[in-house]
């Protein structure tokens, strides 16, 4: 438990594949989950196999919210497509008075987060944790770590070199809601704003170091990372990057979900994400190491959450992870499950 104190957390959708893993994690760790989360059965299900307590809770029944998150001391929200959860719970946390985190991918959603709650969090001194996951908030700790003490950056790129994508049904459901609200369009950030784009994203080849080497990447394959970056970092030109087989991967309908192959039930897929700052003609580079990035994501936001329940944050209000956390530190604290080092 890191000496942390037993908390009882609501995991609102404790029964999907990542929230799985999260309830796993908060037990490993000594804290109480409770199961929330819209489909009743497959909460009795999760209950009767863990021993925990289940609260069904529709995102648009308040009542309903306010009885699950009754008496807990935050909630983490695994719920996706997040544009439909991450409001009413944010709304039921603020409610509560409790702190919120949540896994959110989606790149709309995130942008949601901060728009409409920052005024509201900060006026509250109530502390909302958006994208804590693999997509946002690991992206966002090591860019914010390879800074330094850098006040400002011309340009940084977070390369995925994942080996494989298969995605979950909640990470397909995701995607599509995106899309749908982005239209034709796609988003990048670039000369310190965002654009909207109808061209196709570029390919290229990134130098990814050892042990994976040179691939082929599709650039500006615009994830969680840019939001939380550019949420308190001033860097002109924030872009993400995906291994073309990964890329290839989840755009396809045929691509089977993650099966496990581990007692601890992650799958064989591997990361490394490569991460570059640029300023000036200076450079600074950090890598990060890991198996299954939905599993990944479970020690991310639980360490997240002890972190806020003990106090070890820098601000109140809706903050990416980068901003709230010592960076460095936290990286730390992710081994074994992450391994970081600097890049060559």
């Amino acid at each position: 438990m890191n000496g942390t104190a037993q908390h009882t957390v609501a995991v609102y959708g404790a029964y999907g594949h990542t929230g799985r893993f999260v309830v796993a994690e908060l037990t490993a760790r000594g804290h109480r989950p409770v199961l929330v989360g819209r489909d009743a059965a497959k909460l009795a299900g999760l209950a009767e196999a863990t021993g925990y307590e289940a609260r069904p809770a529709a995102v648009d029944d308040a009542t309903a919210l306010d009885r699950a998150l009754a008496g807990t001391a935050a909630v983490i929200n695994c719920a996706g497509p997040f544009a439909s959860t991450t409001g009413p719970v944010i709304e039921a946390a603020l409610r509560a008075g409790i702190p919120y985190l949540d896994v959110a991918a989606e790149l709309e959603a995130n942008l949601d987060t901060f728009a409409h709650y920052a005024d509201r969090a900060r006026e509250a001194k109530a502390v909302v944790v958006p994208a804590m996951a693999f997509f946002g908030g690991l992206g966002d700790l090591l860019v914010t770590a390879a800074m330094g003490d850098w006040s400002a950056a011309d340009e940084a790129h977070i390369a995925y070199g994942l080996s494989n994508w298969h995605p979950t049904a909640g990470t397909r459901l995701s995607g599509a809601v995106s899309r749908e609200r982005r239209g034709e369009h796609r988003l990048r950030y670039s000369g310190g704003g965002w654009e909207r784009r109808t061209d196709a994203p570029p390919a290229a080849e990134w130098p990814f170091p050892a042990p994976m080497g040179p691939r082929q990447v599709v650039t500006e394959f615009t994830m969680a990372d840019v939001v939380t970056v550019t949420d308190h970092l001033a860097i002109r030109d924030v872009h993400t990057h995906m291994a073309a087989g990964a890329a290839r991967d989840i755009a396809s309908s045929d691509t089977p979900p993650p099966a496990a192959t581990d007692e601890l039930g992650r799958s064989d897929q591997t990361f490394l994400v490569d991460v570059v700052v640029r300023s000036g003609g200076a450079e600074r580079r950090i890598v990060a190491e890991g198996r299954d990035i939905y599993a990944v994501t479970a020690p991310l936001v639980v360490e997240a959450l002890d972190r806020v329940l003990t106090g070890r944050t820098r601000t109140t209000g809706v903050a990416s992870a980068g901003r709230i956390f010592d960076a460095a530190d936290f990286l730390a604290a992710l081994a074994p499950h992450v391994t970081v080092r600097p890049g060559a």
